[in-house]
């Protein structure tokens, strides 16, 4: 299911809120990285994580350690810091033609900062609701690693 909260019948999905399912848990999705802290009530200068579509649209926005790449290219359901920068390749792919044409989005977890996830709020929040057959669920956030040429640190 898909809803869209919009009289137009294909929104430019770049300023939208997306709430969907994510490879890790329920969350909201958009390029625009001011309106996700607008609604998570966070400070803007407080990063997003940017979760990419594959591993080459990663290559072309960022550089990664030599050494780190095959770990990163095999990672599942893992948040990686690499240079201040932090990222995710999912590989979870939602069928919704409205995603499948972007390279990236920041995410975030789909509640208010330091509360529980509530669908209502959420619904309210977002511009556009992808759900699929088994709805929306909170899972385990993922793993979060610091990585450099010389060492990781796991941080969650």
């Amino acid at each position: 299911m898909v809803k869209i909260n919009s009289t137009s019948r294909l929104p430019h999905i770049t300023d939208r809120i997306i709430l969907t399912q994510t490879d890790t848990t329920v969350g909201f999705l958009s390029q625009d990285a001011k309106k996700l802290a607008q609604i998570k009530s966070r400070p803007p200068t407080k990063p997003f994580i940017k979760v990419y579509a594959n591993f080459r649209a990663l290559s072309k926005d960022l550089r990664l350690p030599k050494r780190r790449k095959n770990l990163i290219r095999r990672a599942k359901k893992t948040t990686f810091i690499v240079k201040n920068q932090a990222f995710r390749v999912s590989d979870y792919r939602v069928s919704s033609q409205l995603l499948h044409k972007s390279e990236w989005f920041y995410s975030t977890s789909a509640n208010e900062s330091g509360k529980e996830y509530d669908r209502e709020f959420c619904e309210q929040k977002a511009d556009i609701i992808i759900e699929d057959k088994h709805g929306l669920f909170e899972t385990k956030a993922s793993s979060l690693l610091k990585v450099s040429d010389t060492k990781i640190r796991k941080l969650r």
